[in-house]
């Protein structure tokens, strides 16, 4: 059987045609990643060689092929409370400025991209119902969405292993979650607490949905980006968010560098980024 191989030139154009579709940018420092997955799929898929595959590819009208790879290409690793500062800031100092501006009772609407396996989004729920006393008052709808349909499959399910809530107090680990084979499955209330979606950040027809939030979690995503599709990221957030509406970023990356659209906010807990209240 003749060993497949990835050239050079094969690398270019895949990587130029995931960026076209996902936003996300290979560097050559990932190539034995991606030529080990490319090789996967097109043993899996009987197509002989990169030539076929990457034909059969690109004109897969439903995408499933795409997706498929989608799903072996993206990077899914986090835990409960992650970052947790960002929940003490959505707490302490966040939810009084939005609140104070609701002329209704219509519920706050978090978003949290991308969802990864879960523990983000079910973080968050459980900050709310731990800290903060508004949540006997307000509706809160929690949003999460990810590109990847697996992972996302994974956070619907809620199983997690000891080491993705290793951060948390036993208090809290007792409280919501139960005891099962390999590690906890999170309880019914928090699974329910959560919707989760598919979205690719790159496809206007996905976002354009997207819209009336008071509160985005964006951390750690825009690092696989390149400039161009770091703004458009940020652009797709601004149009999300309500007025006066607040985008958390990861540690290591700046709103500042990519979109001067929102002002930077310096809470006592964090920094983070404002849709400015003049745009209605």
């Amino acid at each position: 059987m003749t060993e497949i191989t990835i050239s050079e030139e094969d690398f270019r154009k895949f990587r130029e045609y995931f960026y076209r579709k996902t936003g996300i940018q290979f560097e050559a420092s990932k190539r034995y990643f991606v030529d080990k997955r490319l090789v996967e799929r097109i043993e899996a898929t009987d197509s002989g060689h990169f030539r076929n595959y990457f034909m059969m590819l690109r004109f897969d009208a439903k995408g499933d092929e795409l997706q498929t790879l989608v799903n072996l290409m993206t990077v899914n690793e986090t835990y409960f409370f992650r970052e947790e500062y960002q929940f003490q800031c959505l707490v302490n100092s966040m939810l009084g400025e939005i609140v104070r501006r609701k002329k209704d009772d219509s519920p706050i609407r978090i978003w949290s991209v991308p969802s990864s396996s879960g523990e983000e989004p079910y973080s968050i729920a459980i900050y709310l119902l731990e800290h903060w006393p508004g949540i006997e008052k307000w509706d809160v709808e929690i949003i999460s969405s990810d590109i990847d349909t697996d992972i996302i499959t994974r956070a619907r399910r809620g199983h997690y292993s000891p080491r993705s809530v290793q951060h948390l107090p036993p208090r809290l680990l007792q409280k919501y979650f139960v005891p099962c084979v390999g590690g906890y499955q999170i309880s019914d209330d928090l699974r329910d607490a959560v919707e989760f979606t598919r979205v690719n950040l790159m496809e206007a027809a996905d976002v354009r949905a997207y819209r009336g939030f008071d509160v985005i979690f964006c951390r750690n995503l825009l690092i696989y980006y390149d400039d161009m599709s770091r703004r458009q990221a940020a652009e797709t957030f601004f149009d999300a968010l309500n007025p006066g509406g607040f985008i958390c970023l990861g540690h290591s990356e700046s709103m500042s560098r990519i979109s001067s659209l929102f002002r930077v906010r310096k809470f006592p807990e964090a920094i983070v980024y404002q849709k400015p209240l003049g745009d209605l």
